[in-house]
């Protein structure tokens, strides 16, 4: 059963930076395509980045190349969302979930999510 757990979030300043965590128990992480997802008040999920089961491939939306890294480490069943340069339109409740791609990640198995304010 897959049990995902989001944690880094918080209030910065625009042009700061956080970093995401999600840490796996219950299901093979390792084995896995993962991607971070987030919801902006009012908005629906936008899909975010994504990686592949071993780390060596990654992708972004077009609005997060550049400042956002996503990585993971098999061993600590950890993925990780580097987000730097922040932006007030980055404000959402940012979630990971498995599949590596916006085509193929898996709604259901979303965590409760991490939420990031950008404001002064």
């Amino acid at each position: 059963e897959v049990h995902l757990v989001e944690s880094g979030g918080g209030l910065v300043q625009p042009g700061g930076s956080l970093r995401l965590s999600c840490a796996d128990s219950g299901f093979i992480f390792r084995f896995y395509g993962m991607s971070w997802v987030r919801q902006a008040p009012g908005k629906g999920l936008e899909w975010v980045s994504g990686i592949s089961s071993d780390g060596g491939s990654t992708s972004y939306v077009d609005s997060v190349k550049g400042r956002f890294t996503i990585s993971r480490d098999n061993a600590k069943s950890t993925l990780y969302l580097q987000m730097n340069s922040l932006k007030p339109e980055d404000t959402a409740v940012y979630y990971c979930a498995t599949g590596q791609y916006r085509s193929n990640w898996q709604s259901s198995t979303r965590g409760q999510g991490t939420q990031v304010t950008v404001s002064s």
